[in-house]
């Protein structure tokens, strides 16, 4: 047996657990992190802290719902598959619109029909653009969300916006069985999709679109009409994320959607990890939503910069992308 042989055998024995370690890598990065802020701060596994991390992590958790249903249909190839970087620009639009309606007496239904209608056609831009005129989904995103914010600073002059109202203070504040309402309607989405995924024939037949287009055409299924309908899916998130983000923050604050940019595909990608097959799904982008609030919540806790936060976090994304990009090598 030559020297050749014996060292193909032992990559090949190897082989597995290195697949494995790549793929939960990004989780154990997590895991140390975690256990470094449990130990730093005492108030970090506190149910106060915990339940703030709910509250908070529940507009990034709704949007990364929506853009796993879009990985999901188009495929995890951020350039020629599923992706969608315009819901936060759409669900801030929202955020405006609900926000400048209440402020200026509209009733509150009547608001909210206004913004979730501008949050949807968003995502029936991006189906025509992607599906219609053939732009690849990054680039047609890009595009609307470059148009949405320039349509929210329009639309809202570029100020801070405070609403004062009953509604949206209870959403805010209001709790059930002791869950804040915010993770309430979090968990409503997580029921919703994830039934709507993994439970229904339309579902099914998406996510065969998405892992396998060519596949999906020999056996007689259309992909850009699940990947069509995907947007529109996903937009429905932005409308839930516009009401939970206006309760959030009182209204508006401008600039927010970069942050929740950055936090929407962090969430979503580490989610992955959480996967068998290793591949974005709704409950993993929505607890990976959790784990990237947690996260910030021990920085400050530990009186940790927050441009410092922000390095962390694009370093995160770097891991998660790059031990994706290397199993997939591996499986090669």
């Amino acid at each position: 047996m030559t020297a050749t042989t014996v060292e193909t055998r032992r990559f090949a024995a190897a082989a597995p657990a290195l697949r494995l370690l790549l793929a939960r890598f990004p989780l154990l990065v997590f895991a140390l992190l975690f256990v470094y802020m449990a130990l730093g701060s005492e108030f970090f596994l506190e149910w106060r802290n915990i339940s703030s991390i709910l509250r908070q992590s529940a507009p990034d958790a709704i949007l990364a719902a929506g853009l796993a249903v879009v990985v999901t249909a188009g495929g995890d190839d951020i350039v020629s598959g599923g992706i969608d970087i315009s819901l936060p620009a759409a669900a801030t639009l929202g955020v405006g619109i609900l926000s400048d309606q209440l402020v200026n007496g509209r009733p509150f239904v009547l608001a909210m029909l206004l913004a979730a209608a501008a949050v949807v056609a968003v995502g029936l831009l991006n189906a025509v653009l992607v599906v219609k005129v053939g732009l690849t989904p990054l680039l047609a995103t890009l595009a609307s969300w470059v148009a949405v914010i320039g349509t929210t600073k329009w639309v809202i002059n570029n100020r801070r916006i405070t609403v004062d109202h009953q509604f949206i203070s209870n959403v805010r504040d209001g709790t059930v069985l002791n869950v804040p309402i915010p993770a309430v309607f979090a968990l409503a989405v997580l029921i919703v999709f994830s039934f709507w995924i993994h439970r229904t024939r339309f579902g099914h037949r998406l996510q065969a679109s998405g892992g396998n287009r060519s596949a999906a055409e020999i056996s007689g299924l259309n992909p850009d009409y699940f990947l069509a309908r995907s947007f529109v899916m996903a937009s429905l998130a932005a409308v839930v994320a516009t009401l939970v983000l206006t309760a959030r923050s009182s209204g508006l604050s401008p600039g927010i959607e970069e942050r929740l940019l950055l936090d929407m595909v962090l969430a979503t990608f580490v989610g992955a990890a959480f996967s068998f097959r290793r591949v974005v799904t709704v409950p993993g982008a929505m607890l990976g939503a959790v784990l990237v609030k947690a996260l910030g919540s021990g920085f400050q806790l530990l009186n940790v910069d927050i441009f410092k936060v922000g390095m962390v976090k694009g370093v995160l994304i770097l891991i998660v992308v790059a031990s994706a990009a290397l199993e997939a090598g591996q499986r090669r």
